[in-house]
């Protein structure tokens, strides 16, 4: 039910998760078990950046942004039209079902938008056991038993269901809108891993929510997350001065667009154990503005903007890691792009001042300054090379500063350090890419060195029957090189077939004495589809070997390589009208292979479903 994106080795504080170019303004930073309140089946797309567009949003997104984008405030570009889209499908592991839904519409000077989206899954399948070979010889060298009725064929704690929906409008006007949208999450899901134990003396007592419990006596912990969120958007395209002389009109004339995005978040989570009782309360109300200017000139295009965020953050209850802190973020930024006849180059700045307060503590103040510069240069018609240089500041977060307690999540006691300094990183991007008639290829190499990286070491006590980590800086660096062919277009089989081969790998190594090898790092991996079509139908077959992990440090486990074999069959008709409909097949693991995340705290206790099929169906009209 959760997951953060990890870009090129890197995830957590330095990705950052966003919706219509606001912050999620969730807590999935500050644990692994903490869901993020962005819901991509109403998502119109999902971009990624990297390099200078990146300090658009943050300092700290040193590895990437993420950013949703989902509609629900409209921009009155639809004209006097109505659509829609539907979205349902099912899957044999978990009895798994989702449907989403949407409608958009506009008039004359007012346009509309409402979603809804429901998401549901009882405990999925699994092909081997519940632990895995590693923990199992681990716990077997240290004189435990292994218990084999924790591995009843099925993930205990996996189920989870979520709910929710958006209305949105806007008035409008030949080069303007301003709109608000008011959106609700609410989603109620197993906690697995270290969190869950079994035990049969319990499995006939009353609980206060069946849901707490699982099949055969296993019983886990629930999350249940609530968020409400408000946006807020106004914009203007256009020159934003009218006149014939003045500096004014010669400077406002150039403004291509402004646009302010406001958002507002109450957030708040219950972690309740078994038997019914909240062992800890998550809340984090949230504020976010920014404002952006477009100034455009002839051979260059300029964004200026501010933003500004805070947010008041508590946990209480029984695993109450970390205090109560009040943050705020102001930040200033400035984007250009500028064509030079042959080269075409991207600059970016970013300042901001980062203050966290906690309860009954002293505030840290930080300063972080961020730069980045990109080219790209096309070598003849059939290479092209892209040049990404940056230099970056990242404020430590609260996790990582006031840290003090057991968090089950991670299974470690950790502290945090409140004398962290600034995390500063160099890194480079160099990508070659190469075309020829219909056949496309990119080769990436990247290279990141960190000074003072933030992480966390063991320090090789116990406390509360957990392994205490502390939050500490060393100098790090990440290194890594991928690659992706395209071969389009081959006449096969009266169709047409489309081949896709990719690779990457990744090195990390952290400057210490001691360990040399950081955690959660992912392993190489290799892949190939290829996909055929005949007119309506279309026919996907994908293969990709994830290597074995061993590059650990000495607290973490080896993770296994496995192969994953899927499969999507699709069928889509011509329809009149504009409308579409799409009838799609897909297989998940078809090998029914026992699969580990390495990015994962809870790999070891939590391997991924086995063999998945999905019938499911998308209409647009």
């Amino acid at each position: 039910a959760v997951g953060r994106p990890v870009i090129q080795g890197l995830g957590g504080a330095r990705v950052q998760v966003m919706e219509d170019r606001l912050s999620s303004m969730d807590v999935s930073v500050t644990s692994g078990d903490h869901a993020t309140t962005v819901e991509p089946f109403i998502a119109n797309s999902v971009e990624v950046l990297k390099g200078p567009a990146t300090l658009l949003y943050g300092n700290g997104s040193v590895g990437g942004v993420v950013d949703v984008h989902t509609g629900r405030i409209p921009h009155g570009q639809l004209g006097d039209t109505f659509s829609g889209k539907i979205t349902a499908q099912g899957s044999d592991n978990g009895d798994q079902h989702a449907v989403a839904a949407r409608l958009d519409g506009e008039g004359e000077g007012f346009a509309w938008h409402f979603d809804g989206f429901d998401r549901r899954s009882t405990n999925y399948d699994i092909p081997g056991e519940t632990e895995s070979d590693a923990l199992i010889a681990a716990e077997e060298a240290n004189g435990e038993d292994h218990d084999e009725e924790a591995s009843p064929g099925f993930l205990p704690g996996s189920h989870f269901s979520a709910d929710g929906g958006a209305i949105g409008f806007s008035f409008t006007g030949e080069n303007w809108f301003s709109g608000v949208a008011v959106s609700q999450l609410n989603a109620l899901y197993g906690l697995p891993g270290g969190h869950g134990h079994h035990d049969e003396e319990e499995n006939d007592e009353d609980h206060e929510d069946e849901d707490h419990e699982d099949e055969e006596g296993f019983e886990t912990p629930i999350l249940d997350m609530e968020q409400t969120r408000v946006d807020i958007e106004m914009g203007r395209t256009g020159p934003l001065f009218s006149g014939n002389n003045g500096a004014m009109n010669r400077f406002g004339s150039t403004i291509e667009s402004v646009n302010l995005r406001l958002g507002f978040n109450d957030y708040e989570h219950s972690e309740i154990e078994p038997n019914g009782e909240v062992a800890t309360l998550f809340k984090n109300e949230a504020f976010e503005a920014r404002l952006e200017f477009v100034h455009a000139l002839a051979d260059a295009k300029h964004v200026w903007g501010l933003q500004f965020a805070e947010r008041e953050f508590s946990v209480s209850g029984e695993e109450a890691f970390v205090p109560p802190v009040d943050s705020e973020n102001a930040g200033i930024f400035w984007l250009s792009e500028r064509d030079l006849n042959i080269i075409s180059l991207e600059m970016g700045l970013r300042l901001e001042n980062v203050k966290h307060t906690p309860e009954g503590a002293a505030k840290k103040d930080f300063t972080a300054l961020a730069g980045s510069a990109g080219a790209i240069y096309p070598i003849n018609d059939e290479f092209t090379l892209t040049a990404n240089f940056g230099y970056a500041e990242r404020a430590p977060v609260g996790e990582e500063l006031f840290s003090n307690g057991p968090h089950l999540a991670t299974g470690r006691f950790e502290i945090g350090t409140a004398s962290l300094d600034k995390e500063t990183v160099f890194r480079t991007d160099l990508i070659l890419g190469w075309a020829r008639d219909n056949v496309e290829a990119t080769l990436n190499a990247y290279y990141a060195s960190f000074s003072d990286f933030i992480y966390q070491n063991p320090n090789g006590m116990i406390d509360d029957e957990l392994p205490v980590f502390i939050w500490e800086q060393a100098d790090a660096t990440f290194q890594g090189l991928d690659g992706e062919v395209r071969w389009n277009a081959i006449e096969v089989a009266n169709g047409s077939l489309e081949l896709r081969g990719f690779f990457d790998v990744i090195r990390a190594s952290l400057d210490t004495s001691t360990e040399k090898k950081l955690p959660l790092i992912p392993p190489n991996r290799i892949g190939l589809s290829a996909t055929q079509r005949w007119g309506a139908i279309a026919l996907t077959l994908e293969a990709m070997r994830v290597g074995e992990q061993d590059e650990i440090p000495s607290y973490e486990l080896p993770t296994k390589s496995f192969t994953d074999l899927g499969a999507h069959l699709e069928w889509q008709p011509t329809l009149a009208n504009g409308q579409e409909i799409t009838v799609f097949l897909r297989g998940d693991n078809l090998s029914d292979a026992e699969q580990r995340y390495h990015t994962s705290f809870i790999k070891d206790l939590a391997p991924q479903p086995g063999r998945t099929v999905t019938l499911g169906m998308r209409y647009q009209f």
